[in-house]
């Protein structure tokens, strides 16, 4: 289990670190293109303001998290485009400080939280430690969409962990989503992270494995990046298969990205 407090930091630094991109753009940048398509700079900041809010409601009303989730029902295909476009819609200045105003009462709530509590969300119950890890991750990717759309090369850090720990607990989620059944043992997973360090994952003495790059395993389970654009490799089928479907968010599989070299 997470030390809430060490992930609820580590959540403010990645949060920080997007805002530092984005705060001096112009307003004619906010709408350049993301990877995402039909996305600018402005419905990547607007996306995390709206999830942060959901995630406020769930953490502090949850009735109007239910109602949400109603929505959502009703509408799933359009859901998370409509609060997006919402929002990308603001002035830039306007929609920076919801943003900001957003994901400081969210940490405050998250803090405050006593401790076992689970709240709900659009999947399983999720405690604080994990809502928290789950805000990273959704901050790191859609901030990598902004990074891309401004030719911005962001350092990598050993933050980087909570997003490969989703990752990894996502494999059978990944399989289930695309009606495949998951593998019956667990893989050995092994990765370096930014720092040098190695971030071991599963019984050592697994018969399949996924090793390589911390950072470009995180590229490839948010789908921001193509497997053949990233240094991780897998030995056994079952593995191998996983690393063609992974994915560390909830919902339909996603398109992911082409491959670089695709069309040449």
């Amino acid at each position: 289990m997470s030390d809430p407090l060490a992930v609820l930091e580590d959540l403010r630094s990645e949060s920080a670190e997007l805002d530092r991109i984005v705060s001096e753009l112009s307003e004619d940048r906010w709408a350049l293109a993301t990877p995402a398509p039909g996305w600018s700079v402005a419905h990547q900041i607007a996306h995390l303001a709206w999830t942060d809010h959901s995630a406020l409601l769930a953490v502090t009303d949850a009735d109007a998290f239910a109602a949400l989730v109603r929505e959502a029902v009703a509408a799933p295909d359009a859901f998370v485009d409509a609060g997006a476009k919402e929002g990308a819609a603001l002035p830039p200045v306007e929609l920076l400080a919801r943003w900001r105003a957003g994901r400081e009462e969210l940490l405050r709530s998250l803090v405050a939280a006593p401790a076992g509590t689970r709240f709900p969300w659009y999947g399983p119950p999720m405690s604080a430690a994990s809502m928290a890890t789950g805000r990273l991750m959704e901050t790191w990717a859609h901030g990598q969409d902004v990074a891309d759309a401004l030719g911005v090369e962001r350092e990598p850090s050993d933050r980087l962990r909570h997003v490969a720990r989703i990752g990894i607990r996502a494999r059978d989620f990944a399989f289930a989503v695309r009606g495949l059944t998951p593998p019956a043992e667990e893989f050995r997973v092994e990765l370096t992270a930014p720092s040098g360090d190695l971030w071991a994952y599963g019984p050592e003495d697994a018969a399949q494995r996924v090793t390589g790059s911390g950072l470009d395993f995180c590229l490839l389970v948010t789908q921001r990046a193509h497997r053949d654009d990233v240094d991780v490799r897998a030995e056994g089928a079952d593995a191998d298969r996983w690393l063609d479907i992974a994915q560390a968010f909830a919902g339909p599989p996603g398109p992911g990205r082409v491959a670089k070299g695709a069309g040449r």
